[in-house]
C-alpha cells in the first residue's frame, strides 16, 4: 500500500541542479553535520569519504555521503534526485559491513552515497506472533537482546553481531538457522521518484493476520532483494521459535574422505535428523574452532524438546561412528568444561539458539581483528558460490580451491553451508597482508574462483563490487535480464539509484 507520496515532504524542485546544488539541499534537510562533500577541504580524495575497505578495491570516486536518520528524510533526500537533474545515481548501504565485498564502496564511480546507518529504531516487536519491524542500522545484537527471555529468537549469522539484519537479508546472506530472505516478510521502500510505499506483510493495528510473506496478487518482497529498485528503509522480519534445549554434534574428517563424509552428511539432513544449517569448515576455516590440524570440521545441530535432542543427537553420534568416515565425534564439547574447545562450543550454540557472541571472539579468531578495525587493518575477499550438496560436488569445490590456494598462495578457507538437501552455500574467505603485491594476488585468486567455479556451473549468489558485470553472463532463464532491465527503467527511468552489484 502506498504510505505518503514525496510531493509534501521535497523542500524544492531540483531539475537542471548541479550535484552541489542538490547536496546542499540535502545538508538542509539532514543537516549540515551528516553530509560529507569530496571537495570539502578536509584533503579531498575518494578514500576519505568513505574509508579504506578490507578488500583493498579501489576506492571509488564519489560526490559526497549522506546520512539521514528516518525515513522520511531518506524520502525527502530521494526525492531531490527523483527527476535526474542532478545526473548522479544514489549508491545505498546499510552499516556498511559487506566485508570481502566492497564493504561500503559503490559498484560504479560517480554516485552520492546514502548511508543508512542512522536508521537504527526497532519500529515494533511481538513476541506472541513472532515479528519484528526493524531498521537498517538495526544490529543482529541489539535485536537479540531484545528477545533473550522470550520464546523467540532472531536468526543470526556467524559475522560480527554488530552487522545489519535488514542490510544481510537483502542481499541474501546466510543465518545459522536458514538463508536470510526466508526471514523477510514485509518491506517498506521510497521508491526512485520519492514515493513511499510498503509491501509483503505489514503489521496493522487491529488486524490479527498471522505473518506470511505471501498475500493477495504478486510477491513483491524479492525484487527489492539484491536490487536497485529502491531504498529499503525498513522490514518487517520473522522471529523464529525458541527450541526448548539444543546441541551441536561436532564431528572430524580428513580431506581425503570429503566426498564419502559430506555424502553421509547429506543423509541426515535429508531425512530430518538436523535443524539450522549444517556447517562443514576445511582445514584452514576449522581452525577458528579450534579443529585438529590438518583436518575438516562439521557443526550439526538439533534442537526441540530434551528428550528429542537427546534421541537425535544419539542417533547422529551412533549413525557417525557407525561409518568409520570420522576422526573424532562429540556432542558434550559445550557441556563439557574440560573439552579443548569448550568456550568456541558455547559460543556456537548460544548462536544457534539466536544469540550472537557480542564480544566478537569467533569473528576475531576467524579474522584476527576485531569489526571495528577490520577495514581499517584487514585484508579479506569472500567468493561465495552454491554448490549441490553432492559428495562429488563438494569434492571438486574442495579441489578448485586448493587448486587456486596453490597457484597463488593466498590463504583459501572455505565453509559449506548445508541449506537444505540439494543445495550449498560455499563461503571462500582469502586473507592477505595488507600490501599492494599481497593485494593483487588475492584478486587474481579471485579471477580464478570466478573463473574455476562458473566453468564447473557453480555459479556466485552474491558479488563483489568489481564483477557486478557478471550478473549479466550468468543470469538463468530466457529473457530475465532483459525483463530486469526494462523494470528497472519502468520504476527508475532517471536511474535515481545507481544500479549496483546486480545490475
Amino acid at each position: 500500500m502506498t504510505v505518503r507520496s514525496v510531493t509534501d515532504l521535497q523542500p524544492e524542485a531540483s531539475a537542471g541542479a548541479g550535484v552541489e546544488v542538490v547536496l546542499d539541499r540535502a545538508a538542509r534537510v539532514v543537516g549540515a553535520d551528516r553530509v560529507t562533500r569530496s571537495w570539502d577541504g578536509s584533503g579531498g580524495g575518494p578514500a576519505s569519504v568513505l574509508g579504506p575497505n578490507a578488500g583493498l578495491y579501489r576506492a571509488r570516486d564519489v560526490h559526497g555521503v549522506v546520512r539521514p536518520r528516518t525515513a522520511e528524510e531518506v524520502q525527502r533526500v530521494v526525492g531531490l534526485f527523483a527527476d535526474g537533474g542532478a545526473r548522479v545515481p544514489l549508491h545505498v548501504f546499510s552499516t556498511g559491513g559487506n566485508w570481502g565485498l566492497g564493504s561500503r564502496e559503490p559498484a560504479g564511480d560517480g554516485a552520492v552515497v546514502l548511508d543508512l546507518s542512522g536508521l537504527d529504531r526497532i519500529r515494533g516487536i511481538d513476541v506472541a506472533r513472532g515479528w519484528a519491524v526493524v531498521e537498517p542500522g538495526v544490529s543482529q545484537a541489539r535485536l537479540a537482546k531484545l528477545l533473550q527471555g522470550t520464546e523467540r529468537m532472531v536468526n543470526v549469522t556467524a559475522s560480527s553481531a554488530h552487522t545489519s539484519v535488514v542490510g544481510n537479508a537483502l542481499d541474501r546472506g546466510v543465518g545459522l538457522r536458514h538463508q536470510r530472505t526466508e526471514d523477510l516478510t514485509g518491506v517498506e521502500v521510497v521508491l526512485p521518484s520519492g514515493e513511499l510505499i510498503r509491501v509483503g506483510w505489514w503489521p496493522e493495528p487491529g488486524w490479527a493476520t498471522p505473518v506470511h510473506v505471501h498475500g493477495l496478487g504478486p510477491s513483491l518482497v524479492q525484487l527489492f532483494v539484491q536490487s536497485s529498485l529502491g531504498v529499503v528503509t525498513a522490514a518487517t522480519v520473522r522471529l523464529l521459535p525458541r527450541p526448548e534445549a539444543l546441541r551441536v554434534v561436532r564431528l572430524n574428517f580428513t580431506p581425503d574422505k570429503v566426498r564419502c563424509a559430506t555424502a553421509e552428511v547429506r543423509r541426515w539432513v535429508s531425512q530430518g535428523l538436523t535443524r539450522g544449517v549444517v556447517k562443514m569448515y576445511d582445514e584452514t576455516a576449522a581452525r577458528a574452532y579450534a579443529g585438529p590440524a590438518g583436518q575438516y570440521l562439521v557443526h550439526v545441530c538439533v534442537d526441540g524438546t530434551a528428550e528429542a535432542v537427546d534421541a537425535l543427537s544419539g542417533i547422529i553420534v551412533a549413525e557417525a561412528v557407525r561409518s568409520g568416515l570420522f576422526s573424532a565425534v562429540s556432542d558434550t564439547d559445550a557441556t563439557d568444561p574440560a573439552a579443548g574447545n569448550h568456550d568456541g562450543a558455547v559460543r556456537v550454540e548460544r548462536a544457534y539458539a539466536g544469540d550472537p557472541d557480542t564480544t566478537d571472539t569467533l569473528f576475531e579468531a576467524k579474522t584476527g581483528l576485531p569489526a571495528g578495525r577490520f577495514d581499517e587493518e584487514g585484508g579479506f575477499l569472500l567468493f561465495l558460490p552454491l554448490v549441490p550438496f553432492t559428495g562429488p560436488a563438494l569434492e571438486r569445490a574442495h579441489e578448485l580451491v586448493g587448486q587456486v590456494r596453490g597457484e597463488s598462495g593466498i590463504r583459501c578457507g572455505v565453509t559449506f553451508n548445508a541449506l537444505n538437501a540439494d543445495v550449498v552455500d560455499c563461503v571462500v574467505t582469502m586473507g592477505f597482508a595488507r600490501d599492494a603485491e599481497q593485494a593483487a594476488r588475492a584478486h587474481g585468486a579471485l579471477e580464478r574462483l570466478y573463473e574455476l567455479f562458473t566453468a564447473e556451473g557453480f555459479v556466485p549468489y552474491r558479488l563483489d563490487i568489481e564483477h557486478s558485470g557478471w550478473a549479466g553472463r550468468l543470469t538463468p532463464g530466457v529473457g530475465a535480464r532483459a525483463f530486469a532491465r526494462r523494470l528497472k527503467d519502468a520504476v527508475d527511468p532517471h536511474h535515481v539509484i545507481a544500479a549496483g552489484r546486480y545490475a
